[in-house]
């Protein structure tokens, strides 16, 4: 049982090795209930590993991870995945099923079905029309059915919420709304949220902490305020470099077209 002092998440030394390389190396890290936590760095980085290590999709060569005090490694891995949502860039629908057997596949794998009425409920939460509760995951747009992917992961009411790359393959429109509906339904639901993403400036707008990886550690762990201010260290400010160059180049652009404009 959890003590009041314990963290929500606490990863103790976690390490996990391929064969002599070290993906993720030692690391240690607190999140605590209620956080949105984007975890950023360049591909290789170990962020993927890490955050497969939380529900045992891998395995870690050493170190644990504590969910609410409890030692994840002594919880059977089917159950640990059902209390725990998880989102990630391929999405896995299943394409046999239809979008709404998509949608109670976890609860119902728990022995608990949801109500028809509760699939309406959880797609509406994510902006779905539940008219499409009945079509095949292949006549969906892409966004439609990442967004089928984060109401599946919430169907079993989790409090941790882990998300690798959600956005990934989407357009950018779409990636846009649907961070701002995950960053709205982490505050509505009162959920612990885990999100990889390699795209800095998404990291600084959706989460209240980032962290950086490289080489498998922790390099960086600072509000995304802290980040833009020039903190972080190089690492960090390598990758917050791009988005602040492109919106550079852009607030030059619009300049330049409104001198132009008042020329004409």
């Amino acid at each position: 049982m959890a003590a009041a002092s314990d963290p929500f998440l606490r990863l103790d030394s976690l390490t996990r090795r391929f064969g002599d390389t070290p993906a993720v190396a030692g690391v240690t890290l607190d999140i605590a209930a209620g956080s949105l936590v984007a975890l950023v760095g360049a591909s290789g980085s170990g962020k993927s590993t890490l955050l497969k290590m939380v529900n045992r999709l891998v395995e870690p060569s050493a170190g644990r991870v504590l969910l609410q005090g409890s030692d994840v490694a002594f919880v059977p891995a089917p159950a640990l995945r059902r209390r725990i949502g998880y989102v990630f860039q391929g999405i896995g629908l299943f394409p046999h099923m239809r979008v709404g057997e998509n949608i109670a596949i976890v609860p119902r794998l728990q022995g608990r079905p949801i109500a028809p009425a509760r699939i309406v409920e959880l797609m509406r939460l994510v902006d779905l029309d539940p008219a499409i509760a009945t079509r095949m995951p292949d006549a969906l747009s892409g966004g439609q059915r990442q967004r089928v992917g984060v109401a599946r992961a919430l169907a079993g009411e989790p409090h941790l919420l882990l998300m690798d790359e959600p956005f990934g393959a989407l357009d950018p429109v779409t990636r846009s709304a649907l961070g701002e509906k995950v960053r709205d339904l982490h505050r509505k639901l009162g959920l612990t949220t885990v999100m990889v993403t390699h795209d800095m400036a998404e990291a600084l707008l959706l989460a209240d902490r980032v962290l950086v990886m490289d080489s498998g550690r922790i390099v960086a762990d600072a509000a995304p305020g802290e980040l833009a201010r020039g903190r972080g260290g190089a690492v960090a400010q390598a990758l917050v470099a791009v988005p602040r160059a492109q919106a550079e180049a852009l607030a030059a652009l619009t300049r330049n077209a409104g001198n132009a404009q008042g020329r004409a």
